[in-house]
């Protein structure tokens, strides 16, 4: 069964508070019970762009804030004289969790009953809980081209643009393929560039990430290759920890497809710790790269980093960020931090980059560099959050995006 919420969109002049969602849905799964949801948070150019999650206790409230910042990276990486121009922002969610066995069958009812919105207007890629080969495979299944065939129209050789997409997933990096890195080394970028800002010494820092799948393991190996000690990972079966630094590159090798790392694998300096640990760890970055609302009311007064970059979407809340603003700690936000991942699939789409390494990392790099920049002078300028003036960056491009678009 599905129920679509969709709701009237007043003039911009007229509203007032957050502009609502253009459409919200959900649905009930008829053989298990479980729920899925789709938020369009706001549509250009009749399309829109976010990826589909899937985990245990996912909730409409949820997607719908992750469609809004979906909206927020699609139009802070806006550039008029670029060839991929901004889609509004979506989010797909599944309440299930990947490791249960009914997990495939229950996201391929979902994509059917969500088909006629991949076909025409939602373009969705992996998220938390959900990796981009299992989404192709069951896309496939189903009937669709691909799970971005709604862009397709706006592209000027679509040929042409699928096959540079296509050669950029082929691509791997130290084993690694290149669609699972771009997205970590925006993150690492973020930290870093924060750090200069701050004023924070670079080489041999300390910092925690929690989780491990391809966000927060390329985010770990990008600072480790700057010169910055990973002392500390969480992931799904709890928290490794060396004050001397972790050994990323073994870890990410023992990795299973949800980012757990195998135990057995360990060094005898390696210590296992419970799940929580990670907040508390000695650390001058913390990077939460897995779950929403992680940080909160209930426990940032454990946080001991100088810096948190959110690799993750929503992980701080936001009465927890402003207590952590009160005593010095600096958050880059999401839709700042993790933007690249987005961006980077547009990019190779509409040929603003070729397929190949070198090429993405720099365009990742710079771009990241330029709005982390951007964002804290304002905020010291200002005195406001760096997400208050990363928030006014974005108003002043959907701006120009809907004078340019609708």
């Amino acid at each position: 069964m599905v129920e679509v919420v969709q709701q009237p969109v007043a003039p911009a002049e007229e509203q007032v508070g957050p502009r609502p969602p253009l459409l919200e849905l959900t649905w009930t799964d008829p053989i298990t019970g479980k729920r899925g949801f789709l938020v369009i948070d706001r549509l250009v150019r009749g399309v829109c762009s976010g990826g589909l999650r899937m985990r245990e206790g996912c909730t409409l409230a949820e997607v719908r804030g992750l469609a809004r910042g979906m909206t927020a990276k699609e139009a802070l990486n806006y550039d008029p004289e670029a060839r991929y121009l901004p889609l509004g922002g979506a989010k797909g969610g599944i309440d299930c969790s990947p490791y249960d066995p009914e997990s495939r069958a229950v996201l391929r009812r979902y994509l059917q009953a969500v088909r006629p919105y991949l076909e025409r207007s939602w373009t969705t890629g992996e998220d938390l809980g959900l990796r981009q080969d299992t989404l192709d495979e069951v896309v496939a299944e189903v009937g669709l081209r691909s799970s971005i065939q709604a862009v397709f129209p706006l592209l000027d050789d679509e040929p042409a643009a699928t096959q540079r997409l296509a050669d950029a997933f082929a691509v791997k990096v130290d084993g690694i393929s290149l669609d699972e890195l771009v997205g970590g080394a925006g993150v690492a970028q973020a930290a870093l560039t924060a750090m200069a800002e701050l004023g924070l010494p670079q080489e041999g820092a300390r910092v925690v990430v929690q989780g491990f799948g391809s966000m927060g393991g390329a985010t770990a190996r990008f600072l480790a290759e700057a010169g910055l000690r990973v002392v500390g990972i969480a992931d799904v079966h709890g928290t490794i920890a060396n004050p001397e630094g972790l050994d990323v590159e073994r870890l990410l090798l023992t990795r299973d497809p949800f980012g757990a790392v195998d135990r057995t694998q360990l060094r005898p300096t390696d210590q296992e710790l419970p799940s929580e640990a990670w907040l508390t760890l000695a650390t001058e970055v913390l990077v939460p790269a897995a779950i929403s609302y992680c940080v909160n009311t209930a426990n940032h007064t454990r946080v001991a980093a100088r810096l948190i970059v959110e690799a993750a979407n929503m992980p701080v809340t936001p009465e927890a960020e402003t207590a952590l603003a009160a005593r010095g700690v600096v958050v880059i936000p999401d839709f700042v931090a993790n933007s690249a991942t987005n961006s980077w699939w547009w990019w190779t789409l509409f040929g603003d980059i070729n397929p190949n390494a070198p090429e993405s990392f720099t365009k990742v790099r710079t771009q990241m560099h330029r709005l982390v920049t951007q964002i804290l002078t304002r905020s010291r300028t200002t005195g406001e959050l760096p997400r208050t003036a990363a928030t006014v960056m974005t108003t002043e491009n959907l701006a120009a995006i809907e004078a340019r678009f609708g």
